[in-house]
């Protein structure tokens, strides 16, 4: 989650320094510290300090988990203090990778739309939804930015509703439909005397701004467990106990496939995989004076790795690699099941 909080509230350079010094300690995390510190060095101000941190990753020995949202995010960046080629020619570039992840997509489309190139912000998120939802049965949370902004944008265009509006609509939930909340003519009312027109306004906007904030302070993604078959492994021969917890590697993959479906059919948003190692749930096992053989850490080792950021969406995009690591595909992997 990228902070939004207003530069007078917070103290936006202490607070992207300290979680500088944070990647600094841990570089496994460096990727989602850094991000979360470029953003406060946006709200700062300080736009160049924000490319250099994006620099820092892109140049990074270690592979990125998301270079394209690193990309995104610094052309987004660059635009905004005087950089437009470069910020331009970075968005070709991403648009040519298509990426399977959403994020980039918003990124880059909302850029265009903000310096007023509609048409090429309605062609990105256009791109997008086709690439990555159809034949989607549901859409995936992480993909309704692309369909409402979509939406915005057509509605500023003047554009008709085809299916893919109608999708964003049947998906929006605000008491204020999305028509009313994109209608190009609310910007006027904004300059009215009438009191009627004003309180509309105000109540539309009220709306608007719930639903941002309730997307933006949604909790850590309800994650569960994965352990690759050497962790496994070495987990159950380091503590025997948790073989009742682990009767099988198969087992172990295939019961976070059912629970990942249960939950969803049970309407739990906002689902995720987090990958533990041995050393690493040893660590957090020793901050919590607790012992790795306690299986009720288990799931608190799960939370806090997804409150670092390490949480991997589900179900994985249509065509992306399963989560279990098989190479395959996941509709021709666990997907399928």
């Amino acid at each position: 989650m990228r902070p939004d909080t207003p530069a007078e509230n917070v103290d936006h350079p202490a607070e992207a320094a300290r979680l500088e010094r944070t990647a600094d300690l841990y570089p496994e995390d460096a990727e989602h510290l850094l991000l979360q510190a470029a953003a406060h060095r946006e709200l700062s101000g300080d736009r160049p300090a924000a490319t250099t941190l994006y620099d820092r990753l892109l140049s990074s020995s270690t592979p990125l988990e998301n270079p394209h949202l690193v990309r995104a995010l610094k052309a987004s960046n660059l635009w905004e203090y005087g950089h437009e080629a470069e910020a331009r020619a970075i968005i070709e570039g991403v648009r040519a990778a298509a990426p399977r992840d959403p994020a980039p997509w918003v990124i880059i489309a909302e850029a265009l739309e903000s310096h007023d190139e509609l048409e090429a912000a309605h062609d990105t998120f256009t791109t997008a939804v086709t690439l990555l939802l159809t034949d989607v049965p549901e859409p995936p949370y992480t993909t309704r930015p692309l369909l409402v902004g979509r939406h915005r944008v057509r509605r500023m265009l003047g554009a008709a509703h085809d299916e893919w509006d109608a999708l964003a609509d049947t998906l929006h939930s605000s008491s204020i439909s999305l028509d009313e909340l994109h209608d190009p003519k609310r910007v006027w009312s904004l300059g009215s005397d009438n009191p009627a027109e004003l309180q509309a306004e105000i109540t539309r906007l009220r709306a608007e701004l719930g639903a941002y904030r309730e997307a933006l302070s949604r909790p850590f993604p309800v994650a569960v467990l994965h352990w690759p078959a050497p962790e496994l492994a070495e987990l159950v021969a380091a503590y025997p106990i948790l073989a009742t917890e682990y009767p099988s590697h198969k087992e172990h993959l295939a019961t976070i496939e059912s629970s990942l479906r249960e939950l969803s059919t049970s309407g739990t948003p906002n689902l995720g995989i987090v990958t533990g190692t041995v050393p690493s749930y040893e660590a957090f096992a020793a901050s919590e004076s607790s012992s790795p053989a306690e299986p009720a850490l288990l799931p608190q080792y799960a939370t806090t790795l997804a409150a670092r950021g390490l949480a991997v969406a589900w179900p994985p995009q249509k065509g992306s690699a399963c989560w279990c690591g098989s190479g395959q595909t996941y509709e021709g992997c666990h997907g399928a099941q």
